[in-house]
């Protein structure tokens, strides 16, 4: 198993409990709870697991989950001497410049959970009815100013960070015809790049913990 503290950081609407099950097969990792209180930001949330990075000893391997691929690459890009690596689930890292998350629609200042039609295929195939209704009443809604929130990165030490690339509901061969095709310019620039397959959907850590688990002890 990797000495590094793990840093878990979950995606849109995921609270810090969604990564239990994972939690519970590693020794040394710990789930960031990211704010979300009205008037949260992105400086915020990326405040959040700085700490958690800041906080260890030595390196941290920073895991981030879907749209907080781009959370985790900015802590990389600020921590890029902390930061032994970035493991990415199911997302890739925006641009500077970018929107973080601004994916659905804003209700008096935040971005609810929008149901499950925007994910019906590969992404929730392997959520049974009940993990679907455990998801939704544990969602939280993501704060107007994190979704919205401009992501900046300024350290190009960030490319000698090795990432790992987890793919759950797309393949590591369309990721690669993504980044050849200039669609993740981000993950183009990476000097060190592992993709690697994972048989789930969308939120491996609710259905596959233990596989994903074990993935990440052994990166």
């Amino acid at each position: 198993m990797t000495a590094e503290q793990i840093v878990l950081v979950g995606g849109l609407w995921l609270d810090a409990s969604a990564w239990d099950d994972v939690v519970s097969e590693l020794e040394t990792a710990v789930a960031v709870s990211l704010p979300v209180q009205p008037g949260a930001t992105l400086d915020d949330q990326v405040e959040a697991v700085l700490a958690a990075v800041d906080a260890a000893p030595g390196k941290s391997v920073v895991v981030g989950h879907s749209a907080a691929c781009s959370l985790a690459w900015i802590v990389a890009d600020q921590r890029p001497g902390k930061v032994a690596k970035v493991v990415l689930i199911g997302g890739f890292p925006n641009a500077d410049g970018s929107e973080y998350a601004s994916f659905f629609p804003i209700v008096d200042g935040t971005m609810p959970f929008p149901g499950w039609d925007p994910f019906e295929g590969p992404d929730a195939d392997d959520l049974t009815p009940e993990a679907r209704k455990a998801f939704e009443a544990a969602a939280v809604t993501v704060p107007e100013g994190v979704a919205k929130g401009v992501v900046r990165l300024n350290d190009e030490r960030r490319y000698d960070v090795p990432v790992t690339l987890i793919c759950p509901e797309f393949t590591p061969d369309q990721a690669r015809e993504w980044i050849a095709a200039g669609d993740l310019p981000e993950l183009a620039k990476v000097k060190h790049l592992e993709l690697i397959d994972i048989d789930s959907g969308h939120w491996p850590m609710l259905t596959r913990p233990t596989e994903l688990a074990a993935l990440l002890s052994s990166r």
